[in-house]
């Protein structure tokens, strides 16, 4: 498998408080942008349940080295992301 790089949120708080929320998290260069959003993960969920369930933002290798610019060698990104709570 190739490598991949990941991020996700998680939430201070139970399930339940969590899902009060959502974010954004985004990568970009080149006039290309990757955006990831969805509902924060619990703190109490571990790192690799979320790893496992894949959600989160997901990058591999070939896109960051894009993102990178450059000479494809070094590895540069920027992840910039916001949170905010939905309105009931």
């Amino acid at each position: 498998m190739a490598p991949v790089y990941m991020a996700f949120l998680r939430f201070m708080g139970d399930e339940n408080d969590a899902s009060k929320f959502s974010y954004s998290l985004e990568v970009g260069a080149n006039g290309r942008k990757l955006k990831w959003q969805g509902v924060p993960r619990s703190i109490r969920d571990s790192h690799k349940t979320v790893r496992d369930s894949l959600d989160g933002l997901i990058i591999t290798r070939n896109i960051a080295l894009f993102f990178s610019g450059g000479d494809r060698r070094e590895l540069k990104l920027k992840v910039a992301g916001r949170i905010w709570r939905e309105q009931t």
